[in-house]
Formats: C-alpha cells, sequence, structure tokens
C-alpha cells in the first residue's frame, strides 16, 4: 500500500488492478459526486450546486475514492457547529463498480483520519440501511469504542414518505485512530 501526502492509494502496482485512491475532494468532484448521489438510488441528491460548495468548503472532512482517477465513492461530512469535535458523516456513496471491495470503510477510516481533534462521529441512519448500520458498527469496533442509536428525526418530521432518521454516535474515539 502506498501513501501520498493528499492521498490513500490501496493497490499493488505489480499487477493490472485498478489503483484506489482516498483523500479529500475537488471542487472538479462535485459534479461526479452529485451524479453518484443519484445513481445509489437510495440518497437524497441535493442540488449539482450544493455539492460544488460542499467541496470547496467542506473538504478538510469529506473524501472521494477513485479507481484509476474515476469517482466510485464519497463522504460528506462537516464538524458540527456547536461541537467541534464531532465529524458527523451527511452522506456515504459507494458506485456499482466499486462495492465488494471495501471502498466505504476505507473512506470512513481516511475521513476520519483527516479530521484531527474529532473524538466523536454522528450519522443519521434510516431503520432499513442495515449496510450503513454495518459499516458504522463495524468503524467502532475497528476503533474499539461503543455506537450509541437513538431517535431523531421522525418520518412525519421529515414527509413525503420518508424513513425515520436514526442518529448513531461512535465514540469517544482514541485519538491515535485506527
Amino acid at each position: 500500500m502506498a501513501m501520498t501526502a493528499a492521498t490513500s492509494e490501496i493497490a499493488d502496482p505489480s499487477n493490472d488492478e485498478p489503483v484506489l485512491t482516498v483523500g479529500p475532494p475537488t471542487v472538479e468532484d462535485g459534479v461526479a459526486m452529485w451524479r453518484l448521489a443519484g445513481e445509489t438510488g437510495v440518497l437524497d441528491v441535493n442540488s449539482r450546486y450544493s455539492y460544488l460548495i460542499w467541496c470547496r468548503d467542506f473538504a478538510a472532512t469529506s473524501v472521494v475514492a477513485k479507481l484509476d482517477g474515476e469517482v466510485v465513492g464519497f463522504i460528506t461530512g462537516y464538524r458540527r457547529p456547536d461541537a467541534p469535535n464531532v465529524l458527523l458523516v451527511w452522506q456515504v456513496a459507494v458506485g456499482a463498480a466499486a462495492r465488494g471491495r471495501g471502498v466505504a470503510g476505507t473512506m470512513l477510516d481516511r475521513v476520519f483520519a483527516q479530521a484531527p481533534g474529532v473524538a466523536f462521529m454522528e450519522t443519521t441512519v434510516t431503520p432499513d440501511n442495515e449496510a450503513s448500520i454495518a459499516m458504522f458498527t463495524a468503524f467502532a469496533r475497528r476503533n474499539s469504542t461503543e455506537i450509541h442509536r437513538s431517535d431523531l428525526f421522525s418520518a412525519d418530521l421529515l414527509g413525503d414518505g420518508h424513513e425515520p432518521e436514526n442518529l448513531y454516535r461512535i465514540g469517544p474515539i482514541p485519538s491515535e485512530g485506527i
């Protein structure tokens, strides 16, 4: 595994396997992130503009995964303004071509590693999203810490047939990380 200052590269350069890089997004990645969010069929897709702004203003707490330079995954996150030691993970997306390769877990590890001073990670997950629940539970286990679930936003509050969003809080996460 080769590491660079801006990204993590995961591949064996001696074979023809695609090279996976994970690191902060650039504004240019925003359009691909917007498209990928729509392709998942499960994420609430924000405007194209919002992904561009996100990449500009929250790159330090977000990541993109690229296979041979093409965006195949992303995590958007931010530090909570009233609790800067909390990283809230907003969206996690992995394209079909990258599923089953551990990309989501790699991105989660990377976004935590690039956010110094974070002691807790929070996210919201619908009750039927077993893959996300498993991913965040595995992150807590890798970091030898706890994960707690609580109700956050009811289906009535979210409207339009949206499932409720449960809050998952992971931590405290050891400062040495993974």
